[in-house]
């Protein structure tokens, strides 16, 4: 299990999570420390360079696990339209330079975004599915920014991906078929209501992102609450599902173990780094190894 937040540069949060006297330059090595997995949204507004991501790399203990929030201008305004170069000006970015503690990507899609299978399928397709065929459709950039190692090149360590939607049209067991066939998790995600939300297990691992159970982007989650994610978590973890699972399919996936992101976006309040080491604590998931030496 890989708990944590959503970003981590929030000038609230100095003197709350934050201590007052931390450097701003030390944020990332001291909230690496605390939860366990953080997913980069810098990466959603602009691609970022090879340095930064070997520079995060660095400065993070050798268990901690990033997710990578994709970029903006393939999903919101190239909205998958002639995206070949701009994927792979992505991972010519440096992002593979993350390695092992690469965990998944999310593609998050605008309210305005319908769902559209022949574009969502041939996108799929684009997909590099290996950080080998990654490093490859790499060279096809035109902003190559460096070589990656030969190490990373021949590397053949899968490469995972989520999907999280906002607009009504993906309420559609046609959408929850076209995951599984590609193995692009959906994204559970908790949005106070706003955008659907659906618990249909579509990939080997699971991505959950909560924006906030009663205000989006601000509420935090009560101990209560936390309990019932917590609950299914293990369930979804185990290869069950809850009782009351809100699925438009059955699940015809053999049982098995699973992983699963879990990442807290409701941030403005300062809650989210408080609720994941609470959910952390409630599921038993020991923050990175350096916390402990």
């Amino acid at each position: 299990m890989h708990i944590g937040i959503s970003g981590w540069v929030y000038p609230p949060w100095r003197g709350v999570f934050y201590p007052e006297a931390l450097s701003p330059k030390k944020e990332l090595h001291y909230a690496s420390r605390k939860v366990s997995s953080i997913e980069i949204n810098g990466s959603f507004y602009h691609n970022q360079t090879p340095s930064t991501y070997q520079k995060w790399f660095a400065e993070t203990p050798d268990d901690f696990v990033f997710s990578v929030k994709c970029p903006r201008y393939i999903s919101h305004m190239r909205r998958l339209n002639e995206v070949e170069t701009p994927l792979a000006n992505f991972f010519a970015s440096g992002v593979l330079f993350l390695e092992h503690k690469l965990g998944a990507f999310l593609w998050q899609f605008p309210p305005s975004f319908r769902y559209d299978e022949e574009k969502l399928d041939h996108f799929f397709r684009l997909l590099p599915r290996t950080f080998a065929e990654a490093a490859l459709m790499a060279k096809e950039s035109d902003r190559l920014e460096g070589d990656y190692p030969e190490e990373i090149r021949k590397s053949h360590r899968p490469l995972r991906y989520a999907m999280e939607i906002r607009n009504p049209s993906f309420e559609n067991p046609y959408f929850i078929e076209l995951l599984r066939k590609h193995g692009i998790a959906l994204v559970f995600a908790d949005t106070a209501g706003r955008w659907p939300y659906m618990e249909d297990v579509t990939a080997d691992f699971l991505y959950l992102r909560l924006h906030g159970d009663e205000e989006l982007y601000k509420s935090g989650y009560d101990d209560s609450t936390l309990r019932w994610w917590a609950d299914r978590i293990r369930l979804w973890t185990k290869g069950r599902k809850p009782k009351d699972s809100l699925n438009l399919l059955d699940e015809v996936a053999p049982k098995k173990e699973r992983d699963v992101y879990v990442y807290f976006d409701n941030d403005i309040k300062v809650r989210a780094p408080h609720d994941a080491q609470v959910l952390m604590k409630m599921l038993k998931v020991p923050p990175p190894r350096a916390e402990l030496s």
